[in-house]
């Protein structure tokens, strides 16, 4: 009998586990290395069996019923010899006496793993590796991956772990096999794929020998009615979606001439960002809005609608169904509230809503968005004010305010943008079609994305890894506590799975996770100005030795190596740096004011092939000290004329131009990217810096936190690319 019916027939027969003994049998059958053992029905049987392993052994209750042992008290270990092995069985038959005696060799191991898999209700099946035995609980040191796994993703689970270190030689044991381990996890993920009604396995201990060799000891597999992934809304393709970002003609359902209104504010902040489609507006009343003629319903309105954005009550937006199907109109961006998020009563009209809209061919985006946005066709419908500039970041938001936010961050940094959506409640079009829409976008280069929830966890990792192959994807997630968690549902009306779960799918989808809203915006700036960092070196110029310190502990902290320089290359910038400097990466520039200093220290660090990346610190920025200065001056020192100081001001602000053009060329020279840090800014200063007629761009942050951090995930993806698949 094959496996999976075997399992089939023990679930229909009432069980919801199986046997140590079955489910070391299955796990056998998948390469996971198990102990070998014998069933007996008799203490006199249990040892004649040990005598022929030899001692010392291991002997257990086993039932079908019987799936805590330990706690039963039918656990007995590291037993010597015969009469040890016939007091022990004896007891076992005492105490329950219906069950049989499951007796093996006693395994000898200081190293004690543990392994399994379970399912998600919205990723699905997922793979467990990590520390085991009394310290599972207790150290938490365990890794997550969803099956079915590649040979990639078996190797990172067993170097993600912390204890990473006793997998090697350790203490006079050898290293543990690595092969039997990633065969073991391969193993495992196949079961997870092929037996859909294997709920849970539970390997602990999984012991590791002193010769290195791994036995499974323990097994529990439990069972249940195989549970699909949680259903959703199919797949919108990419032209569907595409649409709403191009359209031709846009009626606002809902147009009010009131100031404040939803109704008023998209409809002006469209027509203020300069789109030049046709604009109609719909209010019963009639009437002229911001300019133009309001018609009373949607089939007045003379001309085709590509997109109708709807701002009418909740109770209102059903009996628009009917008026858009019969107009023709394909695409709703539906900025009502009061659906999903308000509890199960919205829910129900959501539900309601998406099957009439789907009946009648109409596709919804929301419903409780803020609006959409296309900055290459100067289209701006949302609820913030502001043009965005026009660029390759493509930005989804779950959440309206987040949205504004980091659309007015992105503003002010010089961040550009491809496209904009506040998602909304997601009750038609989800963050997985925005994904696979970008996917097939060429004006697309980052994706940058902040969600709470997604409604198909398993859909959402395979966009997401096919997609972060061709272009990344930076990730913010809310509802990382249980009291965001709580917000979040409230807020987007959805569910989100364990949080551990969420960031190994991140991980294991390329996905670049950050933790804040300010890394969203400077790891789109990096990805978007930088060429791609080929590895985790990094050489550090610093026009001060105490940035040099803090940067350095900061790139050890975050996986950045910062390797020392070689004879070769200390001798080349002898020449260039007084001979007092440092002869060390960081390099100090120890101050010096010759403004052609930085940028021959700055080529010979690129041109070193033991560095991927410069961070430089306080070379940009200084006008505004020697501005200073001169101020400072012209009020204590009058042999200094006005024109002598502006000049003075005028050179380094021309230094800095032409920095930033010296630092694009040599990005394009030497493929490696340079990551700025400011000594001072003002409040106009933004973080991207172009350069007429260059793809690259010159960035400068604020502090040396923000140019590591955007360094490492960029290393980070890189080593993702690197990986085979």
């Amino acid at each position: 009998m094959e496996t999976h019916e075997w399992v089939r027939k023990a679930l229909a027969s009432g069980r919801r586990a199986l046997t140590e003994t079955e489910s070391k049998t299955i796990l056998g059958g998948y390469g996971v290395p198990v102990v070998t053992e014998t069933i007996v029905s008799t203490a006199d049987e249990a040892v004649a069996t040990a005598r022929q392993i030899g001692f010392p052994v291991v002997i257990k209750g086993i039932g079908e019923n019987l799936l805590h042992k330990t706690e039963s008290g039918v656990v007995h270990l590291n037993l010597n010899d015969a009469a040890a092995v016939s007091r022990a069985a004896g007891q076992i038959l005492n105490t329950l006496p219906e069950i049989k005696i499951l007796v093996q060799p006693q395994v000898v191991g200081q190293r004690e793993l543990v392994a399994g898999i379970f399912r998600d209700p919205h990723f699905g099946p997922a793979v467990l590796f990590g520390l085991g035995g009394i310290f599972t609980e207790a150290l938490s040191d365990v890794v997550l991956r969803l099956a079915p796994l590649t040979r990639e993703d078996a190797l990172d689970m067993i170097e993600s772990v912390r204890s990473r270190r006793l997998l090697d030689a350790f203490r006079g044991e050898a290293a543990v096999d690595r092969e039997s381990l990633v065969g073991t996890l391969m193993g495992l993920s196949a079961i997870a794929t092929d037996i859909p009604e294997i709920a849970e396995i539970d390997i602990n201990p999984f012991i590791a020998a002193a010769d290195g060799t791994l036995a499974a000891v323990d097994a529990l597999i439990t069972l249940a009615d195989p549970d699909n992934v949680s259903a959703v809304s199919p797949p919108v393709p990419p032209p569907a979606i595409h649409a709403f970002f191009h359209p031709r003609s846009v009626a606002f359902i809902g147009a009010s001439s009131q100031m404040g209104k939803w109704g008023h504010t998209l409809l002006c902040n469209t027509i203020s960002c300069g789109y030049q489609g046709e604009i109609y507006t719909v209010n019963p009343k009639g009437g002229v809005i911001a300019g133009k003629p309001a018609f009373k319903q949607v089939g007045d309105i003379p001309g085709p609608v590509d997109l109708a954005v709807v701002t009418v009550p909740a109770a209102g937006v059903m009996d628009l169904i009917p008026q858009l199907e019969a107009k023709g109109v394909r695409n709703m961006l539906l900025v009502t509230s009061g659906f999903g998020e308000i509890g199960s009563e919205g829910k129900r009209l959501e539900r309601q809503l998406v099957d009439a809209a789907r009946d009648a061919g109409i596709l919804v985006l929301g419903p409780n968005t803020m609006g959409i946005g296309n900055p290459h066709i100067h289209f701006s419908c949302m609820a913030t004010g502001g043009c965005s500039m026009a660029g390759t970041t493509a930005v989804v938001s779950q959440s309206g305010n987040m949205g504004a936010q980091l659309l007015a961050f992105a503003e002010k940094q010089g961040i550009g943008i491809r496209a904009f959506s506040g998602s909304g409640n997601e009750a038609m079009l989800t963050i997985e079609d925005y994904m696979e829409g970008f996917e097939v976008d060429p004006l697309t280069e980052t994706v940058m994305l902040y969600i709470e929830s997604v409604k198909n966890g398993r859909r959402f990792f395979e966009s997401a890894r096919r997609v972060s192959r061709k272009k990344p994807i930076v990730l913010l997630k809310g509802g990382q506590t249980d009291a965001g968690r709580r917000a979040a549902a409230s807020h987007t009306g959805a569910m989100a799975s364990d949080v551990r779960l969420f960031d190994a799918m991140c991980r294991q989808a390329g996905i670049v996770k950050v933790d804040q809203s300010m890394e969203l915006l400077d790891l789109s700036a990096g990805f978007a100005s930088l060429p791609l960092i080929r590895g985790n070196r990094i050489a550090i110029m610093t026009l001060g030795g105490g940035w040099g310190v803090i940067t350095s502990d900061m790139c050890n902290r975050f996986n950045l190596e910062v390797p020392e320089l070689p004879a070769a290359l200390i001798a080349r910038i002898d020449k260039i740096l007084p001979t007092y400097w440092s002869r060390t990466n960081p390099v100090d520039l120890v101050g010096e004011n010759d403004l052609d200093i930085p940028l021959s220290v700055l080529e010979a660090l690129l041109e070193w092939d033991g560095c991927d990346g410069v961070i430089n610190l306080g070379i940009f920025g200084r006008r505004f000290l020697v501005r200073r200065l001169a101020d400072s001056v012209a009020r204590a020192d009058d042999s200094y004329t006005r024109k002598m100081l502006e000049e003075t001001v005028r050179t380094s602000s021309d230094f800095e131009k032409r920095y930033i053009r010296e630092i694009v060329r040599l990005m394009e020279k030497f493929q490696k990217p340079i990551f700025g840090v400011s000594i001072l800014t003002e409040e106009n200063d933004s973080t991207v810096y172009p350069v007429d007629g260059h793809d690259l761009k010159a960035i400068f942050f604020e502090t040396p936190e923000r140019a590591v951090k955007t360094a490492a995930r960029m290393a980070e993806y890189r080593r993702y690319l690197s990986r085979g698949y």
